[in-house]
């Protein structure tokens, strides 16, 4: 049976979409960038990070989350919802121990990327400076809990892809942190740095050893474009 279509419009963006499609990946197809950092094409959405969150009929939801419906109106890019996403890109950075400069993932981290794009070069509000514990017990993925952004992208490609759960999430609210299903760390769980799990994180929570640094940092995805961009460069076929 041939898929209905459906018709809507993002920011005044005729998108078209088929039925049960989520707005977000309608328009990532469209060639219409929402941002986002939990959401992973290869993995089913959660609306963790709320930064997809858009204007749909007059109601606020997660474009990651919600189906796409004819005659939807949908406003993603406006002053108000991109000061929410600061907001919330803000508490991440100052709730985590970002050392962008030194981070291995500079250059292609999607936290760093979308500050940029949103035009955050530092944060407002005041840094929290949790202790965080790193783990590089595993011979070939190392865990650096100071850079998690709670995305729960290796929670759910562990447990949905690879088939093994190694990932979840212990405690709650600031206090919530990235655990491991061994107390003795990751060298003791099942995780393999092959796992779609150890590939699918957007800081850098989680790193595969001794590939450090092979693309130079000046060369990486972000370094030459901002992020989004890929998928703005599809737009040849939507209509204002």
């Amino acid at each position: 049976m041939r898929q209905e279509e459906v018709i809507f419009t993002v920011d005044g963006v005729i998108v078209k979409a088929k039925t049960g499609q989520t707005i977000l990946s309608a328009c990532d197809s469209a060639g219409v960038y929402i941002p986002r950092l939990c959401h992973h094409p290869d993995l089913k959405p959660a609306g963790h990070c709320r930064l997809c969150v858009c204007n749909i009929d007059g109601r606020r939801a997660s474009a990651c989350t919600m189906p796409a419906a004819s005659g939807m109106v949908v406003i993603s890019d406006n002053d108000e919802l991109n000061d929410d996403r600061r907001a919330v890109l803000e508490m991440l950075f100052v709730e985590g121990n970002h050392f962008c400069p030194t981070c291995e993932r500079s250059g292609d981290c999607e936290l760093q990327a979308l500050a940029y794009r949103l035009g955050i070069t530092s944060p407002s509000l005041p840094y929290q400076w949790q202790r965080r514990e790193l783990d590089a017990t595993h011979p070939d993925v190392f865990i650096d809990r100071n850079t998690c952004v709670l995305c729960s992208r290796c929670i759910r490609a562990s447990r949905d892809v690879d088939g093994k759960s190694v990932f979840g999430f212990h405690g709650r609210g600031i206090g919530m942190q990235l655990n491991v299903d061994s107390n003795a760390g990751l060298s003791e769980t099942t995780l393999s740095a092959i796992d779609k799990a150890a590939e699918v994180c957007p800081v850098g929570c989680i790193v595969i050893k001794r590939t450090g640094y092979r693309t130079p940092v000046g060369k990486r995805p972000f370094d030459e474009t901002p992020i989004g961009a890929d998928i703005e460069a599809r737009r040849t076929g939507a209509t204002d």
